[in-house]
């Protein structure tokens, strides 16, 4: 069954202020369209269930990367391909910029967004697993003014969010902090480009001495929302990076992941993957221990 454009409505208001007003006084009742990767698949398959769509595309004041001596803002309706070709961004958050390129084909990097891609909310999504290992906090809008959290809170099931339905997703914010943590980011695919991640995982950790005393460690389709495994990270956070260590940060890997079965992998292959990539990353911040 493929959608019908007629049972559809579209308007492109063109400024910010205008569409927070629209979605104001009609709560629930617009669904904003940034990039459309996502929604005009939905549409095409004939499972777009929105009918009134107000379009973000253009608005110049939700497509911004700002760049301070403490943090880099970047606006929602930035598209992945202006991460991938952003300074700043490659020096400074190389997970980002790596994850960036890996939204599908060069053709959809020019059009998926940000904002769009943390909205929709998929286990899977390429660049929550970086933006949770950075610290990323969330910055969304509406009329009655802003509001700051951390991303780690921002989703709050499958494809569910903080937002109440007259906001809209404004920015995200990182820290300029990471330069001397260890990061690494893996992500395990059907195919090595345009696949879906079955598993991914971010980490960024600094080392004190031989002891892990900053560490952090961010999924993509280990629960049904990208996630930060807490209780993984506590297993190691002022430890030496021991095989002690590793099995211990293995198992708790193991115990506190939640992925599923679904047509792309097993929940067991991907526990067990996920739990591989970790040593991984674990036996890079050894062998630089073994450095210092």
């Amino acid at each position: 069954m493929r959608g019908d454009a007629e049972a559809h409505e579209l308007i492109a208001p063109g400024n910010l202020s205008a569409v927070l007003k629209l979605m104001a006084d009609a709560p629930g009742e617009w669904t904003p369209i940034a990039g459309g990767t996502e929604l005009m698949v939905a549409h095409a398959a004939g499972r777009l269930n929105a009918r009134r769509l107000v379009s973000l595309w253009g608005i110049s004041d939700l497509r911004f990367i700002n760049a301070t001596t403490e943090s880099i803002a970047i606006g929602a309706g930035v598209t992945f391909r202006d991460l991938r070709e952003h300074g700043v961004v490659a020096s400074d958050l190389p997970l980002l910029a790596r994850a960036a390129s890996w939204i599908g084909s060069i053709a959809n990097q020019s059009r998926a967004t940000v904002g769009g891609n943390l909205v929709n909310g998929s286990p899977a999504a390429d660049s929550s697993p970086a933006l949770l290992a950075y610290d990323a906090e969330i910055e969304v809008v509406s009329v009655h003014g802003r509001r700051r959290i951390a991303y780690s809170e921002f989703h709050t099931g499958y494809k569910r969010n903080i937002m109440t339905t007259d906001e809209l997703l404004y920015a995200i914010h990182l820290p300029r902090r990471f330069a001397r943590h260890q990061q690494y980011l893996r992500k395990v695919g059907t195919r090595r480009a345009m696949a879906i991640a079955k598993v991914a995982l971010a980490g960024t950790a600094l080392l004190e001495g031989k002891k892990i005393s900053e560490i952090r460690l961010a999924a993509a389709s280990l629960a049904p929302f990208p996630t930060r495994l807490y209780r993984t990270e506590a297993v190691m956070l002022g430890e030496a990076v021991t095989a002690e260590t590793i099995h211990a940060a293995r198992k708790a890997l193991l115990a506190e992941s939640q992925p599923i079965d679904d047509i792309r992998s097993t929940a067991e292959y991907r526990r067990g993957v996920a739990a591989n990539l970790l040593e991984e990353f674990l036996q890079s911040l050894r062998q630089e221990g073994r450095t210092q």
